[in-house]
């Protein structure tokens, strides 16, 4: 249970294309792998109130690690949206196949981008060895996450919408200064139209934009998958 709740929030795995019968398999074949090398299990009646706990915690476990990653991802949707809406581009929409909403192109982009770089990190493999050392550390039991390890997670919920923030933040100073030199511009001397040639120069700076930006923002990505890994890790006491 522990594992197969993993699969289900964590990116990558997580998404509507992988077919319900993938992670099951793949749930089932690293538990099978794995189940000598635990520790002794306590003797637990299987549709007991006890065995019914023990169920929810390890539940709960596998959905927590997962869902601190997507917290991760969220924030590069959230930090693509805003730029985007700055671009004037917040019209443009597409499916994200992660979340299965509509999103901004300009999110699906860095969400394209970060998801290639998660892979070839080996980012879902590592979380994949965490939550198989969490069984030595946090044995199979009623005991799960602790009050420390939920404020954790709450209090890491907050880096979504500072990380994202930090991810656009150069982008969106960058076309507001635009803005307000198109602002002065109509000021000066409105019959020279400005704003009608406003929204191709502002898209074409803001393509320039994400383009010079995009090195940083991967290594913003980095530093937030570092802290998230980090973050799974104190939960999962490792």
């Amino acid at each position: 249970m522990r594992i197969s709740a993993m699969f289900i929030s964590v990116p990558l795995f997580s998404i509507r294309a992988v077919p319900a019968r993938v992670r099951l398999i793949l749930s089932v074949a690293i538990t099978l792998v794995i189940m000598p090398l635990l520790p002794s299990l306590p003797p637990v009646e299987m549709f007991s109130y006890t065995g019914f706990m023990m169920a929810i915690t390890q539940i709960m476990i596998g959905l927590t690690s997962g869902f601190i990653l997507q917290l991760v991802f969220a924030a590069v949707v959230f930090a693509g949206q805003g730029i985007a809406l700055s671009m004037g581009l917040g019209f443009s929409m597409m499916v994200d196949p992660q979340s299965g909403q509509q999103v901004p192109v300009i999110a699906q982009i860095y969400t394209v981008t970060t998801t290639l770089i998660f892979i070839s990190l080996d980012g879902h493999l590592l979380l994949i060895q965490m939550l198989l050392d969490s069984f030595k550390t946090l044995p199979i039991g009623i005991e799960g996450i602790d009050k420390a390890g939920i404020w954790s997670i709450l209090m890491w919920g907050s880096q979504m919408f500072a990380g994202g923030l930090l991810f656009a933040m150069p982008v969106i100073a960058s076309l507001l200064l635009v803005n307000i030199i198109f602002g002065v511009a109509a000021r000066s001397a409105p019959q020279l139209q400005i704003f009608s040639v406003g929204f191709p120069v502002t898209l074409m700076i803001g393509m320039l934009l994400v383009w010079k930006t995009l090195p940083d923002g991967l290594d913003q990505f980095s530093g937030l998958l570092t802290e998230g890994y980090g973050v799974i890790g104190h939960i999962l006491r490792l």
